[in-house]
């Protein structure tokens, strides 16, 4: 059944990411020139636009609240965030944005003692939106030039068949990505950009994502988020919960994650787990 109107916390940041998104697609058709930051990675002026738009959405909704962006992280450090604040990505995905594909989003979500509860990815190119909290994930086709999204209807991650269906990322397959996929006997593995891996899971599409490779806190918190809302789950390689903030580093740069898996049916977990610590022959 179609839904027109979401709780007020996912409206808040479906308003938000619509208004960076219209922004970020306009950078997109108009061409855009690429800078380098510190740590050789990409940044254009659409992800510095969608950044300042998204600061003022939640400023403004969400008083107080400490927005751990990454730009901003980028120029001026880390802030202290405390038990509740918000991730966010302006624009995921930027080297699919440079190369003029579609795999791009905007991601925010909520932290609340170091657990996602709410979130937004907003696919503008690709015209859909996921959002989700509280046990409950939405999916609504979106126009970005006109900023609007709806209806929304329930997605949820579906029991997985045998064998599994994986999802990797398109730009960032590691060589370790690449061997446990080969161990996980995956009948298919799609390649896709951004946080849409995450969005796939949650609606159905593909069964696990693992990630053996570098990602930052901003990366992955909002499609964690709509994966769990779905019904799936987000693990360590040891098996422990995935979770935020500065305590839950697991590399050199602040907010860097260690590497996880993410998966539609949490049933996967054991079998996949367990490949992964045996040795290939």
């Amino acid at each position: 059944m179609p839904i027109t109107q979401l709780p007020p916390l996912l409206q808040s940041l479906v308003d938000a990411s619509l208004a960076a998104g219209r922004s970020v697609l306009a950078h997109y058709d108009a061409g855009l020139s690429v800078e380098r930051k510190a740590d050789e990675s990409p940044v254009t002026e659409a992800d510095r636009a969608s950044e300042k738009l998204i600061e003022g959405f939640l400023a403004k909704a969400f008083p107080g609240v400490v927005i751990v962006a990454e730009e901003a992280c980028s120029q001026h450090g880390p802030p202290q965030t405390g038990s509740r604040f918000f991730l966010v990505d302006p624009l995921d995905g930027t080297k699919e944005f440079v190369c003029g594909r579609g795999d791009f989003t905007v991601n925010i979500a909520l932290i609340e003692e170091a657990r996602t509860v709410a979130g937004v990815v907003y696919a503008p190119a690709r015209g859909r939106l996921y959002a989700g909290a509280d046990g409950q994930a939405f999916l609504a086709e979106a126009d970005a030039r006109q900023a609007r999204a709806g209806p929304f209807r329930r997605v949820q991650a579906r029991k997985a068949p045998e064998p599994p269906v994986a999802v990797a990322s398109r730009s960032h397959l590691s060589p370790q990505t690449a061997a446990f996929l080969k161990r996980s006997g995956a009948v298919e593995s799609r390649s896709i950009g951004s946080s849409l891996k995450f969005c796939l899971l949650a609606e159905g599409e593909a069964d696990f994502y693992p990630r053996l490779s570098p990602t930052m806190q901003w990366d992955t918190a909002a499609g964690q988020a709509v994966l769990e809302a779905a019904g799936g789950c987000v693990l360590r390689l040891d098996g422990a919960p995935f979770l935020y903030g500065r305590a839950h580093e697991a590399g050199p740069r602040p907010f860097e994650n260690p590497h996880f898996l993410a998966l539609g049916d949490a049933a996967l977990a054991g079998r996949l787990l367990h490949r992964h610590d045996t040795p290939t022959p």
